[in-house]
């Protein structure tokens, strides 16, 4: 993982791909089979805080234990050297820690599939990703264009097919936030650290999680002790109550899956090209990875599998997928042989 350089930008993606597959599995069979000590699926709040505190506990394990702390700003502090944000990362860090908590929230609600609520959220970002880059002045290429609304495309259908949102508050609210997060994330990723430089992005990565994993483990803790309504309760099981509970191993796995999946979006973000390309090509595969799960879900545990209109968006993310892919290679073939005829 160190020496991901040596990997094209789609191998990266497909790691992210394979990673995030076990993490939707866990994440929606926990939320959906009875657990043994409360007779009852958990729900989503419930199972956040331990994945959360687990996932902070990896991701700064992998910071050690990879040396990308050396390249993040730091302080001495009892003669060790701290790591510290900047101003920019720090705010990254507050957008990241809305994204954290939404996303393991967005698996869980009962009566929304998974590829339609990852449809909704990913075709949110894919409209905000050109509109960072014009508002940094860099440029979209045609490719990233078409692959944008192909991926609208995709989401157009399913929400037809489906007929109306009819999202539970809570799911509303995990989207909105989500988009927001994503939105500062973008912004903040363009202006200090979009240049694909590794020493960069391992700086951006310390940086970031070093504000964004407390924050979203504090504000949920907040909430848990606000003892306001019945999601304040579900949090503080899930602060006290997991530890002993058979899900403790699941979440586990949770938590593991997370720490490889944001390494590899932060990889995949922060790639010099354009926004509008980065954007879709990594939202692509989560979404197919969604689609993927959905599908093992229903023939290994029988959940309800994808609808035709859902099979369909997955289909056109593939071609989105392929054309990111191919188009740029194309294209610097092009302008090669245009330049020894020259």
């Amino acid at each position: 993982m160190m020496r991901w350089k040596s990997l094209p930008l789609e191998g990266i993606v497909g790691l992210y791909f394979l990673a995030y597959i076990p993490n939707i599995l866990i994440t929606k069979l926990l939320t959906s089979a009875p657990d043994p000590t409360l007779g009852r699926p958990l729900t989503g709040l419930e199972t956040l805080p331990a994945s959360l505190i687990l996932n902070l506990l990896l991701t700064y394990l992998f910071i050690w234990w990879s040396g990308w702390h050396r390249d993040a700003k730091a302080v001495r502090i009892a003669g060790r050297r701290v790591p510290i944000p900047t101003r920019y990362t720090f705010l990254s860090g507050i957008g990241t820690a809305l994204v954290l908590f939404t996303v393991p929230l967005s698996f869980t609600f009962q009566g929304v599939s998974i590829p339609f609520i990852q449809l909704l959220m990913r075709g949110d970002i894919l409209i905000i990703a050109p509109l960072v880059d014009i508002l940094f002045g860099r440029r979209v290429r045609w490719w990233s264009w078409v692959a944008l609304v192909m991926v609208l495309v995709a989401l157009a259908i399913t929400l037809q097919a489906r007929g109306e949102l009819g999202l539970p508050p809570l799911a509303i609210a995990t989207v909105v936030l989500y988009t927001l997060g994503y939105f500062i994330r973008l912004a903040v990723m363009t202006q200090v650290s979009k240049s694909g430089d590794p020493a960069s992005i391992r700086k951006y990565f310390v940086e970031e999680k070093m504000i964004a994993l407390p924050m979203s483990v504090a504000a949920l803790a907040l909430l848990g002790a606000s003892g306001l309504g019945t999601q304040a309760g579900e949090l503080e099981w899930g602060f006290v109550g997991i530890w002993s509970s058979p899900a403790l191993l699941p979440i586990v796995g949770i938590a593991a899956t997370l720490t490889i999946v944001s390494v590899f979006a932060a990889i995949i973000l922060l790639d010099a090209r354009e926004n509008s390309y980065c954007v879709p090509l990594e939202r692509a595969a989560s979404l197919l990875a969604g689609i993927l799960a959905a599908y093992l879900l229903a023939f290994g545990w029988g959940l309800r599998r994808p609808t035709a209109a859902e099979t369909t968006g997955a289909a056109i993310l593939i071609a989105a997928i392929v054309l990111l892919s191919v188009a740029p290679r194309l294209s610097r073939r092009v302008n090669a042989a245009q330049a020894e005829a020259t």
